[in-house]
């Protein structure tokens, strides 16, 4: 009997997340400005920023993704509001998070306005079929 890597899975899945992340937001209009910014006290998912006028805002994107085996099983639990992703984003995870952001702005010398947002992005891989949920400014 093969042995199904679970944690090599729930990689691969949250790779195809932030990848989808990341054209929601240059879709959106978002500059990339970073990606996986990995320090040994946490990571941020997607660092973008958008610029409105003459204002620009830099955004701490948070992406959390969960798969579906078919559009009908994921379609069922947004229509009852089963496993949100983005409940997965706790109290805990913002602490550590902003631990990371206060070392990218050091490092980066911005001084500027900056949020963190949440995106909810659940998938059927079979399908190629996903959904975002955008929650910006989630403090």
């Amino acid at each position: 009997m093969k042995q199904v890597d679970k944690k090599g899975k729930r990689n691969q899945v949250g790779a195809y997340g932030e990848q989808i992340g990341v054209r929601f937001l240059e879709n959106k209009g978002f500059s990339i400005l970073d990606t996986n910014y990995l320090k040994k006290w946490g990571e941020i998912d997607i660092v973008a920023r958008e610029t409105v006028g003459k204002k620009e805002l830099v955004h701490f994107v948070e992406v959390k993704t969960v798969s579906y085996e078919t559009r009908e099983a994921l379609n069922n639990a947004v229509s009852h509001e089963t496993w949100r992703p983005e409940e997965q984003v706790t109290a805990s995870k913002l602490k550590k998070l902003h631990r990371v952001i206060e070392t990218w702005l050091l490092e980066h010398n911005y001084e500027f306005d900056w949020q963190i947002d949440v995106l909810a992005v659940r998938i059927v891989l079979q399908e190629k079929h996903a959904t975002v949920k955008y929650i910006p400014n989630v403090i």
